[in-house]
């Protein structure tokens, strides 16, 4: 995978840094990661490198096609290699879980969403929020007020 990174970067006129190879290596290393703890993981290897180089490394990164950013919380997006990017997050309410699944999971939705308002769906930056497997025994269903509330 590194070498199509470089052969990336080269072809589209940029030069294969160390920065760029360490950012890189850390968003495919967390998978699911804030430009913090991405530059948090950087800065075990490279000292020198502050967290502003990190950010714009990911914003060259991402318009090259490289890395893709998704919004799972409140505040920072996460970033992602670009070739993991299609998929839907799902992120429980409670506990904060993310889990993957596969792009087809949304289809029929996808596919409704396109024929009824003409509306293409970047599957990419689709997060669904909830409550995971394990919470929802504990939770009142959505919608509805607990007893005790």
């Amino acid at each position: 995978m590194p070498q199509e990174w470089d052969d990336t970067l080269r072809a589209s006129g940029y030069r294969v840094t160390p920065q760029r190879q360490l950012v890189l290596e850390a968003v495919s290393r967390l998978e699911h990661a804030t430009p913090e703890e991405i530059y948090a993981d950087v800065r075990q290897t490279a000292r020198g490198v502050n967290v502003s180089t990190v950010y714009r490394t990911l914003e060259l990164l991402e318009q090259l096609g490289l890395v893709a950013h998704s919004h799972l919380f409140h505040g920072a997006p996460i970033y992602h290699l670009a070739t993991q990017a299609q998929h839907v997050h799902l992120v429980c309410h409670r506990c904060g879980q993310v889990t993957e699944v596969d792009r087809a999971a949304v289809l029929p939705l996808v596919t409704a969403l396109e024929e009824a308002e003409g509306f293409q769906t970047d599957v990419g930056h689709l997060t669904i929020f909830g409550l995971c497997a394990g919470c929802r025994p504990a939770a009142p269903p959505l919608g509805q007020v607990s007893a005790t509330a």
